[in-house]
């Protein structure tokens, strides 16, 4: 018999925001008697409602049963950035180039934003929720702009279009004069993240899929030659075939210890704008800048369609291994995201804060996720590098497309990837980490 007993559950620091701003759901659905599927996925993020779009793609017939610990987009679904984004993005690079030629990654990450965009269509999500406007690599200074150079050649290398922006246009875009320079790619989405995942989630409901919320998976049982069986505190369901689409809490089941970094970011969302601010402010209305230097400053502005006039800041990384973040680590991130947005927005001086949130990533050390069969009939879609909302679509297609049977293009290009590196131990890893995390973050400080 094998048995896998979740260790921990997920663990948040302050409200996910980008679900706060919408209007309430309806009250949550949880599994309350046992019952049977074809198939169950555990976890209703992008990998997970992905995974059951494209099952139901492959098999429209299946019974296909979701299980989320909490509520739709209270996890990390509702509290990143909503960066979709088509090009290279190496989290542990200086200027997101990482090595190698990234052609097929870019195909991928297309793939990804063409399945969203196709669920938006089919589900009539709100667009406002879904805008392929692009984004800004912001560059403060001398460094900055020479890392947006060199992204800007490698870019160049793979035949991708790029433009670089001045001073003045940085700040007709933002309404901030804090940019020296900026490199504009327009293959990214800006997502409501909530948004999407609600009306796919949403969709999903309509098609047949059972989504059942707050209902923790807190163990998993196949006895010799029978079913799977995952349990709840309350129920559990039955199926030949279950897929993890947990993330980083892969490992809480078993999988991949001591060889995956838990990171949480963090984040803080105005209070909407007033009309005198967005006056003073100046800018347009929607605009998404990620830092030349991955440790910087990610800014969001989005508008009444979306949530509200608002400005989301996204900064400090620290590493986690128990993934349960710290009240101080998030006051000190308040602290500094208050710092940089006054340094950005000076006419916005102390403009208070709605909200303030961690995120939880996971990151492999030699930077591949975990796509693959894990034992007969159980499959993941996990380890997203902080890029989970395309790594995570893709995943989850690409563990589907595996539970089926089908071969595709996903399914080589991870199936081909490597197990995640082994980290250092603890308590090493945590110390050397957080202490790298702070220098990098220091070096990162205007960007």
């Amino acid at each position: 018999m094998t048995r896998l007993t979740a260790r921990r559950l997920p663990v948040h620091q302050g409200p996910a925001a980008w679900n706060a701003i919408l209007p309430d759901q309806p009250p949550p659905d949880p599994l309350a008697k046992d019952t049977a599927a074809d198939l169950v996925i555990v976890g209703a993020g992008f990998a997970g409602l992905s995974a059951a779009l494209r099952f139901h793609q492959l098999e429209p017939t299946s019974r296909i049963t979701v299980l989320d610990a909490g509520r739709l987009a209270e996890g990390a679904a509702g509290r990143n950035s909503g960066f979709m984004i088509d090009l290279p993005h190496d989290l542990t690079s200086d200027d997101y180039a990482g090595s190698g030629d990234d052609r097929e990654m870019i195909v991928l990450n297309r793939k990804a934003i063409a399945f969203a965009q196709d669920a938006v269509d089919q589900f009539a999500i709100d667009p406002n929720f879904f805008d392929p406007v692009g984004k800004v690599n912001g560059a403060a200074g001398a460094q900055a702009q020479a890392h947006n150079e060199s992204y800007a050649r490698h870019l160049a290398h793979l035949g991708e279009r790029c433009e670089m922006l001045d001073a003045q246009q940085m700040q007709d875009l933002t309404g901030s004069g804090h940019y020296a320079g900026g490199l504009y790619t327009p293959g990214t989405v800006m997502l409501q993240p909530a948004g999407y995942i609600r009306g796919l989630g949403d969709g999903l409901r309509d098609l047949g899929v059972r989504l059942y919320e707050n209902s923790p998976v807190t163990g998993i049982t196949k006895a010799k030659g029978g079913a799977w069986q995952v349990e709840t505190p309350a129920a559990s369901v039955t199926a030949d075939r279950v897929i993890l689409t947990v993330n980083g809490h892969l490992e809480s089941f078993g999988f991949e210890r001591g060889r995956l970094m838990q990171l949480f970011l963090f984040a803080t969302m105005t209070a909407e704008l007033d009309a005198n601010a967005q006056k003073v402010l100046g800018g347009q209305t929607r605009w998404g800048v990620t830092p030349s230097d991955p440790m910087g400053t990610t800014l969001r502005r989005i508008d009444s369609t979306q949530g509200g006039h608002r400005i989301v800041t996204r900064t400090c990384a620290v590493l986690s291994p128990g993934m349960r973040p710290s009240s101080r680590d998030l006051d000190r991130a308040i602290s500094v995201m208050r710092r940089k947005f006054d340094q950005r927005f000076p006419a916005l001086r102390g403009y208070p804060m709605e909200y303030q949130w961690s995120g939880h990533l996971c990151l492999s050390r030699n930077g591949v996720s975990v796509m693959r069969e894990l034992e007969p009939g159980l499959f993941a879609g996990c380890v997203q590098n902080g890029l989970g909302t395309a790594r995570g679509t893709l995943t989850g297609i690409g563990a589907a497309e595996l539970a089926h049977g089908t071969e595709s293009d996903v399914t080589r290009h991870f199936g081909e990837q490597p197990r995640p590196s082994l980290l250092p131990p603890r308590p090493v890893r945590e110390t050397a980490a957080n202490a790298f995390l702070r220098w990098k973050e220091w070096q990162a400080r205007d960007d």
